[in-house]
């Protein structure tokens, strides 16, 4: 369904697991930007009412996933780690197109999401068929299915407002750059490292 050129190899897990205070700082930030993406998204489009009232009600849901993961942070008595570079979105970043018209760096943001939350929603999966701890194994299947709806959300904007992009073909590129820029991460407790 995601079209990804390439899985995450479940052994990835098993790093996640290996330091689940890492693995869960890394998240909450991640959930954090996410937010920040959308309400972004927003402000330098607020013409369109339907983007605006559907990217306000996920920055509100990714708010409420970053409280999640902070609140089992605290009870497994961990501390959330300062938010660190995420070398895997600036690569995607730099992939963005932003020398064209307003829609197509529009567009490409709407896609540069997309990409972000379909490899979440891939790496989430992976996380809740793999890890043994039971209740992180379910959440991580509950945050899946919301990523997997954030991801069409942003895919289907990016569909209805282009004027100047072919979005099908567009979207190839982003499947296949972040396909062979995948392949350089999954080795460390990060969610897109």
């Amino acid at each position: 369904m995601l079209g990804l050129k390439l899985l995450t190899d479940p052994r990835w897990a098993d790093i996640a697991e290996s330091n689940l205070e890492e693995i869960l700082s890394d998240h909450a930030w991640c959930e954090q930007k996410a937010a920040t993406n959308a309400i972004t998204l927003i402000t330098q489009n607020s013409e369109h009412q339907d983007l605006v009232e559907e990217l306000t009600a996920i920055a509100i849901e990714e708010m409420q996933h970053f409280q999640m993961v902070i609140d089992i942070i605290k009870q497994r008595g961990y501390t959330l780690s300062r938010e660190r570079k995420d070398d895997y979105v600036g690569r995607l970043v730099k992939f963005s197109k932003k020398d064209g018209s307003r829609n197509q760096a529009f567009i490409d943001r709407l896609l540069f999401a997309a990409m972000i939350e379909a490899r979440s929603c891939e790496r989430f999966r992976v996380l809740s068929l793999n890890i043994k701890d039971e209740a992180l194994a379910k959440f991580y299947h509950e945050l899946m299915v919301s990523e997997a709806g954030h991801y069409t959300t942003f895919l289907n904007f990016a569909r209805k407002y282009s004027v100047d992009v072919d979005v099908d073909k567009r979207w190839k590129e982003w499947l296949d750059f972040e396909g062979e820029l995948i392949q350089s991460f999954g080795k460390r407790e990060a969610i897109h490292g």
